[in-house]
């Protein structure tokens, strides 16, 4: 299907998660159906600085397509010098660009970047048209319901987006005050997608099938992105797809398999990064992936000291053993 201009599979997407979503996450992701994925934010200031670290955050694959670089920024000339640098320096050629107004992190708003810039409207639309004018790719923009309730401003940001030039957004639907806390406010999403003609995606609170199938159904929205209700969770994606097809949803998968999935994804890790380094970063999917099992409490302190592709191999067989026997330990 076309999806403002990118041919994607389906239109249940990864959402972009700093720290989460590297190459080997993704192509988990994309393998169990995600029909997009999105980069890990990326500092526009420090691909113009050449900062080698940042440079690799934009290492993707084929199995990735269609895939999406998101970039964070205030300067519009720093977006628009970054996106040349990656096109045409660095020879990388994503599905699309996405400029990041929805981040709440204390040291990015603190920049004036992410959610700084639901305050600044003005300098939100300037980079967008900055971006657009440096790339013939589709550009979009993820943003948040506003700063706080006070000011809540999602209909007149989307729609000075669309007017600059974005090919779609993607709405958060909390103000930045809220982070994660209470309930993404699919009224409001529904409000933005009446008022644009470019198409909208919805992010928050999708961790399960019912809950995309909810969002798609209640505001109309033309997809949806899952962030932590992916995390530990590939399956997500299969899931509500198969949801939407049937009506019903998959049994959540085994301990089994589970943990084939997790030593999958440790591989993938290991094989794009150092494998010390990526068994420590890992430390926190396993985490993810052992959630509600039985005597999880107990292999998280061990998953916490993982640092070698080998202990989490003999982790995994452990996990494994005990839930099917509750004596082993």
């Amino acid at each position: 299907m076309d999806f403002a201009g990118i041919e994607v599979k389906n239109n249940i997407f990864l959402a972009p998660m700093a720290g989460v979503c590297d190459r080997a996450f993704r192509e988990i992701c994309m393998e169990m159906g995600a029909g997009l994925c999105v980069s890990e934010m990326v500092s526009a200031k420090a691909i113009c600085y050449n900062d080698k670290k940042t440079a690799g955050l934009l290492s993707f694959g084929e199995k990735e397509r269609p895939f999406i670089i998101q970039l964070f920024g205030s300067e519009p000339e720093t977006i628009a010098r970054a996106i040349d640098i990656i096109e045409t320096k660095m020879g990388i050629r994503p599905d699309g660009f996405d400029i990041n107004m929805g981040c709440p992190a204390p040291k990015i708003v603190s920049n004036g970047e992410g959610s700084a810039l639901m305050r600044d409207p003005g300098l939100a639309e300037k980079i967008v048209r900055a971006a657009v004018s440096a790339t013939d790719l589709p550009v979009s923009v993820k943003h948040r319901s506003g700063w706080d309730k006070s000011h809540i401003n999602a209909v007149d940001f989307a729609l000075r987006m669309e007017d600059a030039g974005a090919s779609f957004i993607t709405l958060h639907a909390r103000t930045r005050d809220q982070f994660y806390a209470l309930r993404a406010d699919l009224d409001l999403l529904k409000e933005v997608k009446a008022a644009l003609s470019i198409p909208v995606a919805g992010s928050g609170d999708i961790f399960t099938a019912p809950d995309a199938a909810h969002m798609l159904s209640y505001t109309g929205c033309d997809a949806v992105m899952a962030a932590r209700g992916a995390q530990g969770n590939p399956w997500i994606f299969r899931d509500i797809l198969a949801y939407l097809d049937t009506g019903i949803a998959p049994a959540r998968p085994d301990a089994g398999e589970r943990m084939e999935t997790m030593i999958k994804h440790a591989r993938l890790m290991c094989s794009y990064k150092e494998e010390r380094g990526a068994m420590r970063e890992f430390r926190k999917h396993i985490n993810w992936y052992i959630k509600g099992m039985r005597n999880a409490t107990l292999y998280k302190n061990r998953a916490n000291s993982i640092s070698s592709l080998d202990g989490l191999l003999a982790l995994a067989a452990d996990i494994t053993a005990s839930q099917k026997d509750p004596t082993t330990l």
